[in-house]
């Protein structure tokens, strides 16, 4: 009996999938923006410096997500991408 093994990703399915996992990140950041998440009001907000930082860590949040398995867009990102030759 031979066993046999998934072969490597090519190049191309490596480059999509990072292009789609990115394109999917950035559409969660910019939904957790328009959603208000991170911003803080009253004493405790930081003014303009805060919006700054608060950004990168609506970013760094969203690829988090995506490494977790998001919301399933890098996945049919990646679908329908490689069926095209």
């Amino acid at each position: 009996m031979e066993i046999t093994s998934t072969p490597p990703p090519q190049p191309r399915q490596t480059a999509i999938r990072a292009a789609a996992e990115n394109l999917e990140a950035a559409f969660l950041s910019e939904m957790m923006k328009s959603a208000g998440l991170g911003a803080m009001e009253g004493a405790f907000a930081g003014g303009a410096g805060e919006d700054q930082f608060a950004s990168l860590m609506r970013q760094e949040q969203a690829r988090m997500m995506v490494e977790g398995g998001g919301i399933g867009l890098a996945e049919h990102l990646v679908r329908s991408m490689s069926v095209a030759p």
